[in-house]
């Protein structure tokens, strides 16, 4: 069982079994949606969730869902007419995202040019300074 939930806490969701995918997406809608250049999903059968908290829900295109806390907007969740026996979470919200590493990307083809080069830049433990 993994646990885990939004930044502000009025959410928490367990889910169990094994995922049959892990990966990160860097589609247009993901990258907009979350604010970043890719997001990392697990996908889950739907019934193997359970949630504890009100979320909203945000159709970003026809068929899809994506559900998030109505307090401090964290994206949580993804479901598709597509699939809809299935449940994606955003690995990130894990409590324990270690336990969930993506093995794949996926929608590549709208990736940001420069996520590329990414490695190339220096890392800093902290802030610059405070390494």
């Amino acid at each position: 069982m993994l646990e885990g939930g939004c930044h502000c806490g009025a959410v928490r969701y367990e889910v169990t079994g094994e995922p049959n995918h892990v990966s990160v997406c860097h589609c247009t809608d993901c990258r907009r949606c979350a604010g970043a250049t890719g997001v990392a999903w697990a996908g889950f059968p739907i019934e193997n969730l359970s949630l504890s908290g009100d979320t909203a829900v945000y159709c970003s295109t026809l068929g899809v869902e994506r559900r998030f806390c109505l307090i401090c907007g964290t994206g949580l969740f993804y479901t598709s007419a597509e699939a809809p026996a299935q449940v994606d979470i955003q690995i990130a919200t894990l409590d324990e995202p270690e336990e969930l590493p993506p093995t794949k990307h996926v929608q590549l083809a709208d990736a940001v040019g420069w996520e590329a080069t990414l490695h190339e830049l220096p890392g800093h433990q902290r802030f610059p300074g405070q390494d």
